[in-house]
C-alpha cells in the first residue's frame, strides 16, 4: 500500500513540474524533500514516466543493482573530452549520441569523468555582474580585445550572438596593429556590425579610431575595471588559452608555429565545437540559420 502511495506522489510531482511549479513548492505540496523531487524529475527525464515508475517498483522489490558502465564506454567518454579540449559533460552527452548513438545521463557522465579528472567546482551563484551588451541577431554586437602571450599578442574579436570569432597574432601592441586587426577581422569574417565594443587600451586608439567607423555604426569603450562589460570576449580569451595556446609566454619566433595551431583550432571552433549558449550548435550552424553567408 505504501508503494502505491509513493507511485501516486511521483506522478503528481511530475504533473506539477510539467505545469511549471517550482520544485520547492512541489516538495511542500507532496510532502517530500526537495532533493527527492529533483531525483524523481531527473529519472523521468532520462527514462520517461512509465520507465521510471517501473524502475522504482523494481528497486523496492529487491536489492538495487548498480548500473555498470563498461570500460569501452568510459574510454569513449575520456576520448571525447580530450579530443574536444576538455569540454563539459553536456557536450560529451551530445557527442556520445551523435557519434555512437549512446544516450547517457549527465550525472553518470560526470561520475565517470570524476574517476579520472579533477573537475572544477560549480560557479558561485548570486555574484554581482556588470551590464553587458545584448544582441538578438548576428552582427549586432562585436567585442574586441587583446591577449598577452609575452612577446606575442593575440587580437581577438567575437560576435556575441553567433559566438564566431576572429584572431590574429602580432609581435607588438600598437594602434597600428589594432587597425590592421580591425581590417582583418571585418574583411575576412564580420563585414559590418551595429556596435563594436573594445576596452580603453592604447591598441584601440589613434589609428584604430580613424578606421573603426568604416565597419560599425557605433564604437563603444567599456567602463574601466568592469570586465563583465566585456564578458563575451573575456570568455573566449579564456577558451583560447585553455583549448589552444595555453598560459605560457612566447617569443616572436614562435608565431609561425602558433599560427599553425591557431588555424587548426579556429576550424574546429567554428565547425565542430558545440556551444552551450547556442543550444549545442556550432557558430557556423547559427550563421547558416540566419543566412549570414560571408564567413
Amino acid at each position: 500500500m505504501e508503494e502505491v502511495k509513493q507511485l501516486t506522489k511521483i506522478v503528481l510531482a511530475w504533473e506539477l513540474f510539467e505545469g511549471g511549479v517550482p520544485k520547492k513548492h512541489i516538495a511542500k505540496q507532496v510532502g517530500i524533500h526537495r532533493e527527492t523531487v529533483h531525483l524523481w524529475v531527473e529519472g523521468i527525464v532520462n527514462h520517461g514516466l512509465e520507465g521510471f515508475l517501473s524502475l522504482y517498483e523494481q528497486a523496492k522489490k529487491g536489492k538495487r543493482l548498480k548500473r555498470k558502465i563498461d570500460g569501452l564506454l568510459k574510454k569513449r567518454i575520456y576520448r571525447l573530452r580530450e579530443d574536444n579540449r576538455y569540454c563539459c559533460g553536456q557536450k560529451i552527452k551530445k557527442y556520445l549520441k551523435d557519434e555512437y548513438g549512446t544516450e547517457l545521463g549527465l550525472t553518470t557522465i560526470y561520475k565517470v569523468l570524476g574517476e579520472k579528472y579533477k573537475l572544477r567546482s560549480k560557479w558561485k551563484k548570486n555574484q554581482k555582474r556588470g551590464p553587458v551588451p545584448y544582441a538578438q541577431k548576428p552582427r549586432e554586437v562585436i567585442q574586441m580585445d587583446s591577449v598577452d602571450f609575452g612577446e606575442v599578442f593575440a587580437f581577438t574579436g567575437v560576435d556575441i550572438f553567433a559566438k564566431d570569432v576572429s584572431v590574429k597574432l602580432y609581435p607588438s601592441l600598437t594602434s597600428l596593429d589594432g587597425k590592421d586587426f580591425l581590417n582583418h577581422a571585418f574583411e575576412t569574417r564580420f563585414k559590418h556590425t551595429e556596435l563594436l565594443q573594445t576596452d580603453g587600451g592604447s591598441e584601440f586608439k589613434d589609428q584604430f579610431k580613424q578606421k573603426v567607423h568604416q565597419y560599425t555604426e557605433r564604437h563603444r569603450i567599456s567602463s574601466p575595471y568592469k570586465k563583465n562589460e566585456q564578458a563575451y570576449i573575456e570568455s573566449f580569451n579564456r577558451t583560447l588559452r585553455k583549448e589552444c595556446l595555453g598560459w605560457g609566454k612566447y617569443s616572436e619566433k614562435d608565431i609561425p608555429a602558433m599560427n599553425k595551431d591557431l588555424t587548426e583550432y579556429l576550424i574546429y571552433y567554428h565547425t565542430k565545437r558545440a556551444h552551450l549558449s547556442l543550444n549545442l550548435k556550432t557558430p557556423n550552424e547559427v550563421l547558416e540559420e540566419y543566412r549570414v553567408s560571408d564567413f
